[in-house]
Formats: structure tokens, sequence, C-alpha cells
């Protein structure tokens, strides 16, 4: 399925139908074991839900590719994502650092196996999954070459590596040094393809997200950028018009595109482990 058409034909299930103990907000452990440092992004949460629906729309438009395999989440976060793939997976794994956060994934979606690990050393035996997921992860990691050919280490020859990141380009536009304190490293579209193919694998497409027209037409309501206008006060200070645009956004308002990658949001890139 083109990763295009991914968004629409699968739709998006609002935080509470992805599986255990109710609507996100009415769950404690979503809010009281874990909390918005800028690290990671969390559902159920309204001043929150713009970064949220944008993570969302990698997960279902590159779930076709997880589709009766046995996947990896490498860095699984809150576990909204995993819960996603996992719908369609054969078997899926999550993995994360943070023993809070494996805690609070496995209890808030039973259906996922969530397991603590550190991305630096796959805590994994060779060849054993078919896809592994890093969704906004890598620019995360002290030593990405190392994790990418640790995907490689894990993945049967013939798998795919499926890795989401912000671009660098429009993340932190003419910086080196990240804006995300915790960030180690961004990368544009040409970086990252540099950096899976050092880790032995084979490219297969490297999109951009970026708004699609509601979210257009948001933008040009806040002053051309509803990213900037959500950044530019805390969010007790939002306009009544902002916070409920910010609340109104899906996953379905942002599209991915093979077009000026180099201007997208997001980068979203598939690669294969080559065959023996």
């Amino acid at each position: 399925m083109p990763l295009t058409a991914a968004v629409t034909a699968l739709g998006y299930r609002r935080p509470s139908q992805y599986g255990g103990g109710g609507p996100a907000r009415e769950r404690t452990t979503a809010i009281d074991a874990l909390q918005l440092t800028g690290e990671r992004t969390l559902p159920g949460i309204e001043i929150e839900n713009y970064w949220f629906r944008r993570h969302e729309a990698a997960y279902l438009a590159l779930a076709p590719y997880c589709r009766g395999g046995t996947v990896l989440e490498a860095g699984c976060g809150e576990g909204y994502g995993a819960a996603v793939l996992a719908r369609v997976a054969r078997r899926l794994v999550a993995l994360d650092y943070d023993a809070a956060t494996v805690a609070h994934a496995a209890a808030t979606y039973p259906q996922v196996r969530v397991v603590r690990g550190n991305l630096a050393a796959l805590p994994l035996h060779d060849g054993v999954f078919d896809v592994v997921a890093n969704l906004q992860v890598v620019e995360h990691l002290w030593d990405q070459p190392g994790f990418v050919r640790g995907c490689a280490r894990v993945l049967r020859p013939g798998g795919r590596l499926l890795v989401t990141t912000p671009n660098r380009l429009t993340f932190s536009p003419g910086r080196d040094t990240p804006l995300n304190p915790f960030h180690t490293r961004e990368l544009a579209a040409g970086e990252l393809a540099g950096l899976l193919a050092g880790g032995g694998f084979r490219l297969a497409a490297v999109l951009g997200l970026r708004h699609g027209p509601r979210l257009s037409t948001m933008d040009g309501r806040h002053g051309g950028s509803i990213v900037d206008a959500q950044l530019a006060a805390p969010p007790e200070a939002w306009p009544a018009r902002l916070r409920a645009d910010v609340a109104a956004v899906s996953a379905a308002d942002f599209v991915l595109s093979d077009v000026d990658v180099d201007t997208s949001l997001d980068l979203v890139a598939v690669a294969e482990r080559p065959p023996r």
C-alpha cells in the first residue's frame, strides 16, 4: 500500500481505543507515571494533541509494513504507537530503557509485550524480526551508526527498518546544535539516507510528512504557523482559537510526499536489509 494512502485507508483511533484501561484522560497512569518534558508526547492531553497526532500519523502510515510480521519497536515511549502496530503485526515486542515508561506501557497496552532494554546494545537475538520500527527516537541517540547496525543484526535478511525523525532543516533551521535539549543529532534527508546506507541497509524511500489542507488553513489563522504559535507562549496563555484548533487536529490532517522532502516537518524512511 502506498504510504500516501495509508493514513486514509487505516483510519485513526482516539487514544482510548488503543487498548487498556479506558479513555486516556480517565487513566491515572498516563499523567501520573509520565510527565510532559519535551522528550516524548503523550495521548489524551488537549494541549499536546498537535504533537501526538503528528506522531500518530507516521505510525498509521507505516503500519502496513508491519502486517503479519514479527515487529520490534525500538524506543516505544508511552506505548500508543506500539498499540497501533500491534493491530496488524503477528507479534510485537516494544523496547524502552526508562523503567517508569516500560511499566506504564505494559499496564496500559496489555496486547503489547513491553521489555526494558538499551537501544545502544539491543538485548535481542540475531535475525529474529521482520521489521524494526524506530519512530522519533534516532535523534535522541548518541551512537546512531551503532544503533543502525544493531537493527540490521536483529532483522532477518530482507527485513525492513522503519525510521521517522524531525527534519533538521525545518526543526532546527540554521543550527548545528538541536533546539530540543533531548536531541543529540538531528538529520536532514540526505544525512538520514547516508546513516541507513552506512549501516548496511538498502533505502526504499525517504518521504516527508507535512501539513495537509486543513492544517494549512490553521497555519494561516495563526500567523503562518500553528507550530510557532504554540511555542510562542505557555498553553495557559493561548488564545481560545489556538486552543480549539490544537484540540481539533487529527492524524488525517498530515500528508506524506516524496516532493520537496527538504521542506517537510518530519522524515519517514523505509529501508531493507539486503537478502544474503
